[in-house]
């Protein structure tokens, strides 16, 4: 039997997640600072990806003179310390749903609505990094994303269809 853990939600408050971010960042010998705490809090706030733009609307609305820069460097900071994942297949990021705890190394992507559910799938990681090696090639990412469409963009297009 083949052990996978999935994460599509948690059921900690964004303040709780926020809270072990910044003890994270502590333990770890870095600074949570107002603006990286609150690019995390807007995108624990969704139950979606963000794409730096829409960050960028949502942090002018908090602090009027924030700019493209402050942005993309906190992001940067918060995907150096696993807070957060960088998701190719929708440009845009995603906080993690657990950071103390299990390891994510799948990312199922909804590339119509941005949702993104995590996966714990050692199993697969483990066979699919054996098969690249094979091609002389190697992972440069210990997580890989997976380009789908989630259960609800799926019934809309369906819905979509029928009439």
């Amino acid at each position: 039997m083949h052990s996978t853990h999935t994460h599509s939600h948690s059921h900690k408050s964004v303040d709780q997640r926020l809270l072990e971010a910044e003890q994270l960042c502590e333990s770890r010998g870095k600074r949570l600072t107002p603006i990286r705490q609150q690019v995390l809090r807007l995108m624990l706030e969704e139950s979606r990806s963000l794409k730096a733009y829409e960050l960028l609307d949502a942090m002018l609305l908090i602090h009027p003179k924030s700019k493209p820069p402050t942005v993309y460097r906190a992001l940067e900071f918060l995907e150096e310390e696993g807070l957060i994942h960088r998701l190719d297949a929708v440009n845009a990021w995603t906080a993690c749903i657990d950071v103390n705890s299990h390891h994510h190394d799948l990312l199922v992507v909804c590339t119509q609505c941005g949702k993104v559910v995590e996966i714990s799938a050692p199993e697969i990681s483990s066979q699919l990094k054996k098969l690249i090696a094979n091609t002389g090639f190697s992972l440069t990412s210990n997580e890989t994303e997976i380009r789908a469409t989630c259960a609800q963009c799926k019934a809309k297009n369906q819905s979509k269809d029928n009439h």
